[in-house]
């Protein structure tokens, strides 16, 4: 069996992954809020955790690996959203537009991460599902002591939990001098936060013993958790953003309700994403949704390959060159296995080094390296590539339809099709990078096996020459 070691943020040290259940492995990774579509940094952790369950199933079985992706749909930016469609005139209640809102941007989420090659988790909680939970979890910490009602809010009181900052590693005086949080006046310490707060009669809301309102952010997941997977599961992840205050505090509360070895025994964060070396926002220009690169004819699979370059645990950086060299590697993938067939997942025989460089807190950037060393095995290269989320069914079947109007017919015709589209693939990047040598090691090779090679602007030409030897072009598969 494969061993798996994760890097766990509770302990700051990569340990070997060992279930509480192997027949039971249970992992939560938080999801969006849905009030609009999803940024680029969004799916960073969907990508990265979306490998991960692909390794759990792959090491304790399909059946034995629940994942669990929860969607935030009560949120005061979806009220905000909603309110505004309905000033603008839109037709229906508040609730009505909510329902609607938050309806089409979890169908906008999945077909966008779909298209990235996620698999959709076993488990997708609506917040909203489980308002009953998180009035029970709430409750049982006031009576414990853990938090308490002031005007109308329902408070954590992190001071009557000494192990709180243990998570982020923050002392709760360096998180105060540090924070930028809303000192209420009905707040006994300005880091505690809210489990529940009231709504006005124009806001969704729910009656509850602390009157009627909504839950605050951290307590949906807590509760969301405990009904999915009991008091204990295996692994909790998100980004790296999350760890405070929102984990930290699901921590927390969840520890105060059910003990101290309670909750997420690993817990896995990974960095945030730049783009072009810099952060990410609107007022640099360089903010874009996942449907903005599709939109824009970026391939799915390239966005996935370029994130699987980086671990994950360290910062992540989008360019333009990253994905043009992505779609180089991902189309010679196309065009080496295009004759391959593939096998069932169940079936596939993956290599024990490809095997530990996952299993190694995640290393894709060491098993996509040792995918580009299968370029002579065509049947290996597919299997392992579709096991990291590449060359699914839909991107082959274009590339084969491609192949057809391309070639014109089959044999040396169509090897000769290959190696043009490949080279003038090639020449496009060089034209950008300023490195030819991977243009001049292929129009060499190709021109010792007897091929003329005609290159221009418009495409690239090859036909064979009287001492044309077809045999010669295997080498270069």
């Amino acid at each position: 069996m494969t061993t798996i070691k994760l890097h766990n943020t509770k302990t700051r040290k990569k340990e070997v992954f060992e279930p509480l259940d192997p027949k039971n492995v249970r992992m939560y990774v938080c999801g969006p809020t849905v009030y609009d579509r999803a940024h680029l940094g969004n799916a960073r952790p969907v990508v990265v955790f979306d490998v991960l369950y692909r390794l759990l199933r792959h090491v304790y079985g399909d059946d034995h690996v629940t994942y669990a992706r929860n969607f935030t749909d009560v949120d005061d930016k979806i009220n905000a959203t909603a309110a505004a469609r309905k000033a603008a005139g839109a037709a229906g209640t508040l609730e009505d537009l909510i329902q609607e809102r938050t309806d089409e941007t979890i169908g906008w989420y999945l077909a966008d991460m779909g298209a990235l090659g996620a698999f959709e988790p076993n488990e997708a909680p609506r917040a909203t599902r489980f308002i009953p939970e998180m009035i029970e979890m709430t409750q049982e910490l006031i009576d414990t002591g853990h938090a308490y009602e002031a005007e109308g809010h329902v408070l954590f009181d992190v001071k009557s939990y000494e192990n709180y900052g243990s998570l982020s590693g923050r002392s709760v005086d360096d998180m105060i001098a540090g924070a930028r949080v809303e000192v209420a006046p009905y707040k006994r310490n300005p880091m505690d936060f809210v489990l529940w707060k009231p709504s006005s009669d124009d806001l969704p809301g729910w009656d509850s013993p602390f009157g009627r309102g909504r839950p605050g952010w951290h307590i949906e997941c807590s509760a969301m958790t405990k009904a999915l997977f009991g008091d204990k599961f295996d692994i909790h992840g998100g980004g790296l953003d999350l760890t405070f205050p929102h984990h930290e505090n699901e921590k927390a509360q969840s520890c105060c309700e059910a003990g101290e070895d309670s909750f997420a025994r690993y817990w896995m964060h990974n960095e945030m994403l730049q783009v072009e070396g810099k952060k990410m926002s609107k007022s640099l220009g360089n903010f874009f949704t996942v449907r903005d690169l599709l939109e824009q004819g970026v391939p799915g699979e390239v966005i996935r390959f370029v994130f699987l370059q980086t671990h994950y645990r360290k910062p992540m950086d989008w360019t333009q060159k990253k994905a043009k060299e992505a779609k180089v590697t991902l189309e010679r993938w196309l065009k080496i296995t295009s004759l391959a067939t593939p096998t069932p997942d169940n079936e596939a025989i993956l290599d024990s080094e490809f095997l530990a460089a996952l299993g190694d807190d995640l290393n894709t950037h060491l098993a996509l390296t040792y995918l580009r060393g299968l370029h002579r095995e065509p049947q290996k290269l597919l299997d392992h590539a579709r096991f990291l989320g590449f060359l699914k069914d839909d991107e082959r079947d274009e590339y084969a339809k491609f192949e057809r109007v391309f070639s014109h017919g089959t044999g040396p015709s169509l090897e000769l099709a290959n190696f043009g589209r490949e080279l003038h693939e090639l020449r496009n990047l060089a034209m950008e990078t300023k490195d030819f040598s991977e243009v001049d090691r292929l129009k060499n090779a190709l021109v010792s096996a007897g091929v003329k090679v005609q290159m221009s602007h418009e495409g690239v030409n090859l036909s064979p020459d009287d001492n044309f030897d077809p045999s010669k072009l295997e080498a270069l598969k």
